[in-house]
């Protein structure tokens, strides 16, 4: 009893830890199989990047999106990953709905 206490406080912990965000979807274009996509977050300009032959990567339509930045070395690029959801989801929901998965950099 008391381990699953410990492992649901540490899960619970986790889950409100996340970095979440509102974004702005400005433009999303595909050039070589690669979609890239530029939002706007708190004034930043940053740009998105997944391999479109990937399962979760997808061109968003320009529009507001929630944005859960990945914990260091976790998603599937070699660089800070987030994850980009409908803006009404909850990312912390079981049935949450991922649109995508994607690399960020800021421009």
């Amino acid at each position: 009893m008391k381990k699953s206490l410990v492992l649901f406080l540490l899960l619970a912990a986790t889950l409100f830890a996340l970095d979440r965000a509102l974004i702005t979807v400005k433009s999303a274009t595909v050039n070589n199989g690669v979609v890239i996509v530029t939002i706007q977050d708190s004034g930043k300009t940053y740009e998105l990047q997944c391999n479109q032959s990937s399962g979760n990567c997808v061109s968003p339509k320009p529009g507001s999106y929630g944005m859960v930045r990945l914990e260091k070395n976790h998603g599937m690029y070699d660089c800070d990953n987030v994850d980009l959801y409908a803006q009404s989801t909850d990312p912390t929901a079981e049935d949450a709905q991922l649109l995508g998965e994607y690399c960020i950099t800021q421009k």
